[in-house]
This record gives structure tokens, sequence and C-alpha cells, in this order.
């Protein structure tokens, strides 16, 4: 027997060793990437659970009375804030052609009209009310 056949029974013994190890490694990886999983599910639903009981506590601590209501908005034309401005003015109702009047705009249909059409927008905004038709508050 030559020393390459005596070593052989040895280098099998550390192939089969060696896989053995690397197998192990492999499902011990494996099992890492399931912990690692887990532990990031259970420290999201942690989180969640905070962000729960802060909410809770901060609605608890809170007055029972109804918050502020937000003003209306405003329709984003400038036109909106000089009418408002107007309105702010003089303390009467006014109608759409008083409106144009106020703002310097010819006294032509085409101007009522639009004007008239800004006034019913702010009315269904609850900014403005229309006491009676045509004439707004």
């Amino acid at each position: 027997m030559t020393g390459h056949e005596a070593s052989r029974p040895l280098l099998d013994k550390i192939d089969a060793r060696e896989a053995a190890l690397t197998c192990e490694a492999e499902q011990t990886r494996a099992r890492i990437d399931e912990l690692t999983a887990r532990l990031h599910e259970l420290d999201e639903a942690i989180d969640h659970l905070q962000i729960t009981r802060k909410t809770l506590v901060l609605l608890a601590s809170e007055d029972d009375t109804e918050p502020a209501a937000l003003p209306p908005a405003l329709p984003g034309h400038p036109a909106y804030q000089q009418i408002l401005t107007v309105f702010a003015d003089v303390d009467r109702p006014l109608r759409a052609r008083d409106l144009c009047q106020a703002l310097d705009l010819p006294i032509v249909s085409k101007n009522t009209e639009n004007i008239r059409s800004k006034l019913k927008r702010l009315v269904s905004r609850g900014i403005l009310v229309e006491t009676e038709p045509g004439l707004f508050t």
C-alpha cells in the first residue's frame, strides 16, 4: 500500500465531515433568516402597539369638548379674497351688481354673471349666505 492509498480513508472521513458541516451551516443560515424575519415582524407589531398606546393616551387626555371647526377653504383665485374684502368693508347684503361696482368692474352681463357664480360658490362652501335670491351676506 502506498502513502496515497493509505491516506484515502482519512481523506474520505474529512470529505464526509466537511459535507456534514456544510449542510449544518446551510440549515443554520436558513434558520437565522427565519428568525430574522420573525424578529422583524415582532418589532413591527411592538411599534404598532406603542403608536396605539400613544394615540389612546392622547385621546384620553383631551377634553370631551368638540374641537374648533376649521374655517371653510377659500377657493384659490384672488377674486374670492377681493369679494370677501368688500363684504368685510360693508355691513350689508350685496348683489352681484353691487360687487361689480365695488370692484370697479364694468357693469356688463359677463362680469355680473361671473361674480354671481363666485358668490354661489362661496355660499356652497358656507362662507357666505344667500339671504334671498340674488342677495348675499
